[in-house]
């Protein structure tokens, strides 16, 4: 009987998936330098991403850091399997800070003067080695028809 309890309790806490990594892609788009659309999502962290993760925690740093966002035209739902963003524009990330404890924030923007031309439905996180970390597609659908009037700017933070 008491291992039974036992077996029971340990399934519990590793059944317990409700603090699973996660993350939070919030951007806010111009046009001609005024807000039209602010949008907060949240994204999946592909498989990949997390074996990039396993690898930094092992100290094998070369390559693995979060250091680009890419901006592509694939509409698809992301699935774990993703490895790589559609057609891409990718850009070095603005900077890091870590808001709260067992998060980092990536801040980034896109100007009026890049990607221009691009239908943009699907955003991604890129690591050093060109590594997808993230995928987040547009939830409406809706392409961000990038021209020489619109911009970007936003966040993505990734929470443990």
């Amino acid at each position: 009987m008491q291992e039974k309890e036992h077996a029971e309790m340990k399934l519990s806490f590793i059944d317990d998936h409700s603090q699973q990594m996660k993350g939070i892609l919030r951007y806010t788009i111009y046009k001609n330098g005024i807000p039209i659309e602010d949008v907060e999502e949240q994204n999946l962290i592909v498989t990949v991403g997390r074996t990039q993760m396993a690898h930094l925690l092992a100290g094998d740093l070369t390559g693995k850091q979060i250091t680009k966002i890419a901006f592509g035209t694939n509409g698809a739902a992301p699935a774990l399997a993703d490895t790589l963003i559609t057609n891409p524009f990718n850009k070095n990330l603005l900077g890091f800070t870590y808001p709260a404890a067992g998060q980092v924030k990536f801040d980034w923007n896109l100007t009026t003067a890049e990607a221009n031309g691009k239908a943009i439905l699907e955003f991604g996180l890129i690591c050093e080695d060109m590594t997808l970390f993230s995928r987040r597609i547009r939830e409406s659908g809706k392409p961000i028809n990038k021209e020489s009037d619109i911009s970007l700017g936003g966040d993505w933070t990734i929470i443990f």
